[in-house]
């Protein structure tokens, strides 16, 4: 509850100042914008908590593999097994902050306002994010970083949306890190049991 409390507070204090730059269509449009990705981060927060799950235990089993394996054998087994702990720990993350940045739709609407008042291209970004705004699914946030792309994005820009505390993690460079994180966590899952099948055939060979 006091997170929710100063996450609001930052939120109120970030968009003050810059509320009077988004016009009626920029604002339209951004609430268009927000009411998508709050219904897609929901859609998802089930196949997502699924996808954070499924590698843990496979994860976990290569450590304690590590743990108990010898020599080189160990360092390496142990290696993986902390990378991919880390891609898991980043995954878990990165879902959590954007959870909670869809928690308040009329506030990420607002701050992704600005966020397109804050582009240098405003009608052509405006124009980008109405297009997606017509359509949600799997593949959003992918789109998302696409229609970002081509936009011009200034120090003024990267400044700006750092003191937006929802929208900031739908918008350059955020967006990036979370479609790179997420096909990360989607190999993790493959790789996961691989890597963990054959920590236990080494380890097990080692013994012998």
């Amino acid at each position: 509850m006091k997170f929710a409390r100063g996450f609001g507070s930052q939120a109120n204090s970030a968009v003050g100042g810059f509320t009077s730059r988004v016009d009626d269509q920029t604002g339209e449009v951004a609430h268009r914008v927000a009411g998508v990705i709050a219904v897609a981060a929901r859609v998802l927060r089930l196949p997502t908590a699924i996808l954070l799950v499924i590698p843990v235990p496979f994860v976990l089993a290569t450590l304690a593999l590590g743990l108990v394996a010898d020599g080189g054998l160990r360092i390496v087994v142990l290696l993986a097994g902390l990378v991919m702990a880390a891609i898991s720990g980043a995954f878990w993350a990165r879902r959590r902050n954007i959870l909670r940045a869809v928690e308040e739709p009329d506030q990420l609407a607002t701050e992704l306002g600005i966020a397109i008042s804050l582009s240098d291209k405003v009608e052509e970004t405006r124009g980008a994010l109405e297009r997606i705004a017509g359509g949600g699914g799997w593949r959003l946030f992918d789109r998302l970083k696409g229609a970002w792309g081509g936009m011009s994005m200034t120090g003024r820009w990267i400044d700006g949306v750092g003191d937006l505390p929802r929208a900031r993690y739908f918008v350059p460079p955020k967006i990036g890190t979370t479609v790179t994180i997420t096909v990360a966590a989607l190999w993790l899952v493959p790789i996961s049991i691989v890597v963990a099948l054959f920590a236990l055939i080494g380890t097990i060979a080692g013994s012998l």
